[in-house]
Parts: structure tokens; C-alpha cells; sequence
């Protein structure tokens, strides 16, 4: 009898949860294969079924809350802060803040708190519910403590910009660090902005004269372009973007922009002070570039935002000023970096190679604010370092996407003396076109180009059998080429101090024509000496005219 009782038992309780299943069990059952289990599985998809809303409830329900539409920069300011929060939970880098009302600040505003007394920006990433927001500190946490207060700006991290920025240090939230005073400036501009719309991009592709002879010739920037940089210690790095930097405030009256992003703090006081010594800053003068620095050292949230605020400080002189605006990013690829670390500490899921899932959008976000526009343009240059040399890392590869031309530096080159060392083969650009840059301008680049490559060629025979075997057409493509190699090297402006030799700044017109007489034969009769640390052809002539007279007293 008990066996019956528990099964009445459990027949009772089935029907008190699931009617549907009583009102089955009253019926005839004619499928013998239909078993308890069976209709108790039955049982609870009935309730399951019930239980979900049908199409139409759920239509209707969506009818009753229509979405509004927000305006495109909604998401980077609220229009006016929500109050005090307090300090909810530290681990690291993260910071939750609690605040008493349902009303948040909106994600990517900065809040303000103290710590140490000193000022800590935190920047709004996650809202996590319970009126708590999860925010990414801009600077160390050591020290910070739960109930501490927490206070809303109403708007993102915003800087100072402006012309009071130029010869000065800023770090990732606008604050001095030059130990030179407050900067004095009325205008503040946020760091995070939409990009500009296609109406006010101007579509017109134009080449940026550098006044640097390989790079107008063979690899040439485009205006508003981004070009990556490629170069090892010790190659020439700093001394070009210097050089960049001065020939652009010469040649255009331009600004430009230095963002250090995870760079080291040593390198960073050294770049400032040879910027003093070769006058590109002035401390009681006129100086063209601002410096903006976020240091190895520095948490990742700093790392990840002070591209974006050199971004912005040149994004002003772009679009008040109508300014043609150099950005140098040192290393785009410590942006990329940060940016999965902070991914991380927010416990996204990793991509590929462990990189944050919105690795595509962090950059796209980022480059696709430096453009140019019919008021004036931001041209970036950007150090990329390339992990193992695997170009196939996503870091690198997908900030390749995003280059208009690469300028590479080769050890090689710089062994041999020349400078600026850079690789005259491997360096390319989108620009290099006869509808861009004109016939004559592509057809010599390309003829350089070819003698060069030729010469690479015959390098092997000439170690091996030596200059006598090669036909007499191999040892003039030999020489000529030699010459030409020696003519892409080219006098510094900021090196003066170091060779003793006048620097020169090229203009494009004599550099196509010098380069095309070089090829003809106008330069066979000069030592190769001659067209070494020159500027144009006419200066290669009487620097060889003055070696053979030399040679004759001799």
C-alpha cells in the first residue's frame, strides 16, 4: 500500500503546481508509451511556455516606452553634475562610487576626490546597478579609502588649450607638471569628442611638405594624414621628429603637439631639454609645440586617455585657429596596451592574444579624429612598436589600417653615416601617385627608387667579384646610385649644435629637379663626397668644385 500512497502523494502535488497536467491524467490515456516522466517533462514546458510573454505582449509593452533620441555628444557630458557620491569599493586601478539618488553620471564624466591631498580624477566606465558606478582611476589608489567623498564634474576630464600650452608639460587630466606655474588660459575643451562630420572634412588630397628631402620624394605625408614610424634605439628617432616639428613651424607657421604615452619618464626630461637647447621651446620666448606626457609609471588609465589629450589640445589649433597641426603619438602601440589592461581590470572577456574585445573601436575612435578639415588639419605621426616583429599581432596590424604612409629607420643606413637613416625601399605612402603628386614628381621617386634597388642587387657581386667584373653599365648604375644615397642624407636644423653644419630645409620643387639632373648625368663628374649632408643639386656642385681644388692643392 505505501508505494501507492507516495504515488498519490506525488500525483497531488504535481496537480496543485500544474492543472494542465491534472486535467491530462483525468482523460483516457490511449499512447502506452507515454510514461510520468514524460508527462511531467510535458508539464513544466507548459508552465515554462506560460510563463514567457507572447509576441504581442511584448510589442505592446515596447509601445509604451519609446526610445528617445539623444543628441550625437549626449555621452560625453551630462548637463551638470549629480552630487556627491562616496567611495564604495577600491581593488587597484578600479574605484566604485555609490551615490544616494538613481541619478548617475553618465559614462566617460570624471569625478573628483582626494587622496593623499592631492586631487584624483576617476573617469566613469560601467554603471553595475544599486546606484553604484565603476570608475578607472587617472592616478595612483594608494591611500584611498571607502566613505571617502566623490564628486561629480557634470562633464568629461577637460583640459587647458590653447596657445598657453605651447612650451608647456601637461599630464593626461590638463594639470602642469613643469614646474612652471598654473597655465593661464580661459578655454577648456574635453578630451572625449565625436569625430568631424563628413560635410566638414575636406576631401582634397594634398601632400605636407616637410622640407626633408627623402621623405618629400619618396614617402610623401599626407596633409591630415597619419604616418607610422618605424626605428629602433639609437637610429635618429627623436632628432627627426624635432627636425618635423621645426621645419613645420617654419615652413607653415604651424603648432605641433608631443604625446608621450607609456613612455619612459627619462626620455621624456631629455626630449624636453633638447628641445630647449635647439630652440623649438622657449620658456621667455615664442615656442611651437606642447608636450603632453603620460609616463610608464603611470596607472593605465592615464596610459589609455593622454592620447586623447594631446588629440585635443590639437584638435583646438586645428579647428580655432585653422592650423596645420603636427601630432607625434610615442608609442601608439602603449595606447592599444592600456587599453587592454583596463579592459581587463573592468572583466571584459579577452579577445585575440589576450587584447580587449573593443580593440577595432578604441582606435577607430582615436584616429578617426585626426583628419583634416576645410579650416585646417592635424598630421599624425606615430611610433608603432611592433611586438616579436610579428606584424601579424592585432595591436600592430590593426593600427596599420589606419596609416597613410610609414617611414622607416634603418640601422643599417645610420652605420653608414647617412642621416636622416631612413630606408629609402621599405618607407611608403598612399600619396605616391601621379594624380596626387604629378608626373614628374612619380617618375623620378620611382627611377630613384629603381637604381637603388638595382644597386641592392649587384651588392652581393661587387663583395664577391669586386667593381672590375661588373659591365660598364652596372658601374655607372653603381655610382649614380652611391651618389644618390649620399643625396637622401641632408643636414639638421636641430643638429647643428652636434655636426657644426647648417641645417637646410628643402623646398619640393628643388628637391624633384635635383634628384632628376642626379639621374640625367648632370651630377657624373662630382666625387661622391659632394653630394654628402647637402641641401639641392647647386649646393652639391660647389661643394665638389671646392673638393677638387682642394685636391689639386694637394
Amino acid at each position: 500500500m505505501a508505494p501507492n500512497v507516495r504515488s498519490r502523494a506525488n500525483l497531488l502535488t504535481t496537480n496543485q503546481i500544474l492543472p494542465s497536467v491534472s486535467q491530462s491524467l483525468s482523460t483516457p490515456v490511449t499512447d502506452r508509451s507515454l510514461s510520468s516522466g514524460t508527462m511531467f517533462k510535458s508539464g513544466i514546458s507548459s508552465f515554462a511556455r506560460a510563463a514567457r510573454p507572447s509576441f504581442a505582449a511584448a510589442a505592446t509593452r515596447r509601445a509604451l516606452r519609446p526610445s528617445s533620441i539623444l543628441p550625437a555628444t549626449y555621452r560625453f557630458a551630462s548637463t551638470s553634475g549629480v552630487g556627491d557620491g562616496k567611495i564604495y569599493q577600491v581593488i587597484g586601478a578600479v574605484v566604485d562610487v555609490k551615490f544616494d539618488t538613481a541619478k548617475l553620471p553618465p559614462i566617460l564624466n570624471s569625478l573628483e576626490t582626494e587622496n593623499n591631498g592631492q586631487k584624483l580624477v576617476l573617469e566613469v566606465a560601467q554603471h553595475l546597478g544599486e546606484n553604484v558606478v565603476r570608475c578607472i582611476a587617472m592616478d595612483g589608489t594608494e591611500g584611498l579609502v571607502r566613505g571617502r567623498k566623490a564628486t561629480d564634474t557634470g562633464a568629461p576630464i577637460t583640459i587647458p588649450v590653447g596657445p598657453a600650452t605651447l612650451g608647456r608639460i601637461m599630464n593626461v587630466t590638463g594639470d602642469p607638471i613643469d614646474e612652471r606655474g598654473p597655465i593661464k588660459t580661459d578655454k577648456y575643451l574635453p578630451i572625449h569628442a565625436d569625430p568631424p562630420s563628413f560635410t566638414d572634412q575636406s576631401t582634397s588630397a594634398e601632400i605636407l611638405v616637410t622640407g626633408i628631402k627623402v621623405v618629400d620624394l619618396l614617402a610623401p605625408y599626407a596633409r591630415g594624414g597619419k604616418i607610422g614610424l618605424f626605428g629602433g634605439a639609437g637610429v635618429g628617432k627623436t632628432v627627426f621628429i624635432q627636425e618635423l616639428i621645426n621645419n613645420i613651424a617654419k615652413a607653415h607657421g604651424g603648432y605641433s603637439v608631443f604625446t608621450g604615452v607609456g613612455e619612459r619618464t627619462r626620455e621624456g626630461n631629455d626630449l624636453y631639454h633638447e628641445m630647449q637647447e635647439t630652440s623649438v621651446i622657449q620658456l621667455d620666448g615664442e615656442s611651437k609645440v606642447a608636450l603632453v606626457f603620460g609616463q610608464m609609471n603611470e596607472p593605465p588609465g592615464a596610459r589609455a586617455r593622454v592620447a586623447l589629450t594631446g588629440l585635443t589640445v590639437a584638435e583646438y589649433f586645428r579647428d580655432q585657429e585653422g592650423q596645420d597641426v603636427l601630432l607625434f603619438i610615442d608609442n601608439i602601440f602603449r595606447f592599444t596596451q592600456a587599453g587592454s589592461e583596463v579592459s581587463a581590470l573592468l572583466g571584459r572577456i579577452p579577445s585575440a592574444v589576450g587584447y580587449q574585445p573593443t580593440l577595432a573601436v578604441d582606435m577607430g575612435g582615436m584616429q578617426e579624429r585626426i583628419t583634416t578639415t576645410k579650416k585646417g588639419s592635424i598630421t599624425s605621426v606615430q611610433a608603432v612598436y611592433v611586438p616579436a616583429d610579428d606584424l601579424t599581432d592585432p595591436a600592430p596590424a590593426t593600427t596599420f589600417a589606419h596609416l597613410d604612409a610609414t617611414t622607416v629607420l634603418s640601422r643599417g643606413i645610420s652605420e653608414l653615416g647617412i642621416y636622416p637613416a631612413v630606408d629609402p625601399l621599405d618607407s611608403t605612402s598612399r600619396m605616391l601617385d601621379p594624380r596626387v603628386v604629378g608626373q614628374e614628381h612619380y617618375d623620378t621617386a620611382t627611377r630613384v627608387q629603381q637604381i637603388l634597388q638595382e644597386y641592392k642587387g649587384l651588392q652581393d657581386i661587387i663583395a664577391i667579384l669586386g667593381m672590375d667584373e661588373l659591365s660598364e653599365a652596372d658601374k655607372l648604375t653603381v655610382e649614380r646610385a652611391r651618389k644618390i644615397q649620399r643625396f637622401l642624407s641632408q643636414p639638421f636644423t636641430v643638429a647643428q649644435v652636434f655636426t657644426g653644419i647648417e641645417g637646410k630645409l628643402v623646398d619640393l620643387k628643388d628637391t624633384i629637379a635635383s634628384f632628376k639632373a642626379i639621374l640625367s648625368g648632370e651630377g657624373d663628374s662630382l666625387p661622391e663626397g659632394a653630394f654628402y649632408m647637402v641641401g639641392d643639386l647647386a649646393s652639391a656642385k660647389q661643394k665638389g668644385e671646392k673638393i677638387l681644388a682642394d685636391l689639386e692643392k694637394d
